[in-house]
């Protein structure tokens, strides 16, 4: 099967931001982002200048339209900075989805349904063709905690997942009297998390206190699976929901 593009692709607008794949043959991640621009085809745009210095494999707009910038086969610049596991360079390991949503500091809308049917879709394909396991679907965030919050507590992940796609189980739920552990503070139940959050593939030094950085690796693990509450601090129920992900595997 060729797995430098979509069948699925409904216009396609180069960007010269790319290159070849560094180490690696093909793909065996695929990050998913927002765009976090007002209008699909500002970001379009944006993603094809070349003084931008950023792209993307594939675009998709509230409507569900797809536009392919780089093909798959190429290393598009679209993760920057980041770690999963032992791989630090995201990009040449990757497949990145930019879907159109102006994200939290400009209103941060729902994502509608035509645009996710869209994304499953597309997402499906992409898995599909590029063998990706389900463990290595993942948000911007969760490759670059702290620097990335995208795409954002909003994004169905379970909806994704029950059509084939990513790696998932229910939130454990929230006990409102409980505050958890933010940074400073000192824990079995820190050192417990963060711990599973590093052996899941997250960027983190186990320890007992929570730190800065460690609590920004705590938010993202909760806006991808815990999104009711995306504190980063370490609770309970982030923990029980990391312990059946962990099961999960």
């Amino acid at each position: 099967m060729d797995r430098a593009c979509s069948p699925l692709v409904h216009a396609i607008h180069p960007s010269p931001n790319f290159e070849p794949r560094r180490g690696k043959t093909r793909a065996d991640m695929l990050i998913l982002h927002y765009t976090g621009m007002m209008r699909a085809d500002r970001a379009i745009e944006w993603l094809a200048a070349p003084q931008s210095k950023v792209s993307s494999h594939y675009v998709i707009d509230e409507v569900g339209r797809i536009t392919q910038m780089v093909p798959e086969s190429e290393r598009a610049w679209h993760a920057g900075v980041g770690s999963w596991f032992e791989e630090t360079d995201i990009n040449s390991a990757s497949i990145g989805i930019e879907i159109q949503n102006p994200g939290q500091d400009l209103g941060y809308p729902d994502f509608p349904d035509t645009q996710m049917a869209a994304v499953i879709a597309l997402c499906q394909d992409i898995v599909v063709r590029n063998e990706i396991p389900a463990t290595r679907v993942l948000a911007h965030s969760d490759v670059s905690p702290g620097r990335k919050i995208d795409p954002g507590e909003k994004f169905d992940w379970s909806r994704l997942h029950a059509a084939g796609v990513g790696h998932w189980v229910p939130p454990a739920p929230l006990d409102p009297a409980e505050v958890g552990y933010g940074v400073g503070d000192c824990d079995a139940l820190i050192g417990t998390t963060t711990a599973l959050l590093a052996q899941y593939g997250y960027g983190i030094t186990p320890a007992e206190t929570l730190d800065d950085p460690s609590s920004k690796v705590v938010r993202s693990f909760q806006l991808h699976f815990r999104p009711a509450r995306p504190d980063g601090r370490v609770d309970r129920s982030t923990l029980a929901t990391l312990q059946a992900l962990m099961a999960a595997v």
